[in-house]
């Protein structure tokens, strides 16, 4: 709603729009828009960070930790088109919650889309999803 406001923008027009910051980058300043996401784990696959894309797990290692994840309002038609696995992002590893008012999961925070090389299908297949807490 700021974000449609500041720029007189109508705000079903707006989409979150994703970046993934390689590296171990200190963001001592917040961003002009959105915010930066730290502390996300990914399962069934990991972030290859010298092709800046999801990649194949080492074997016998199911979580990994993601890196900060730039998260932005923007216009719909300025998201660029890109090959992209729309990832879920849970608050648990449940994958499962409480059906709210609005007919998601009390669980289910929001989908994030991640650059890939492979089709989407392959990400889906093995069940890759973030997550904001771990098992203890």
């Amino acid at each position: 709603q700021n974000y449609a406001r500041r720029y007189t923008v109508e705000i079903d027009k707006i989409d979150l729009d994703f970046v993934v910051r390689d590296g171990e980058e200190e963001f001592k300043e917040p961003p002009k828009d959105g915010v930066y996401c730290k502390g996300i784990f990914i399962e069934a696959c990991k972030w290859d960070e010298d092709n800046h894309v999801l990649g194949e797990s080492e074997p016998k290692v199911l979580f990994t930790q993601f890196p900060v994840i730039w998260m932005f309002p923007t216009e719909i038609d300025k998201i660029k088109a890109s090959k992209s696995y729309t990832c879920p992002l849970y608050k648990t590893t449940d994958r499962r919650g409480i059906l709210s008012t609005t007919g998601h999961s009390t669980n289910f925070v929001c989908d994030i889309r991640v650059p890939t090389d492979c089709d989407a299908g392959h990400w889906t297949r093995r069940g890759v999803a973030m997550f904001l807490a771990l098992p203890e």
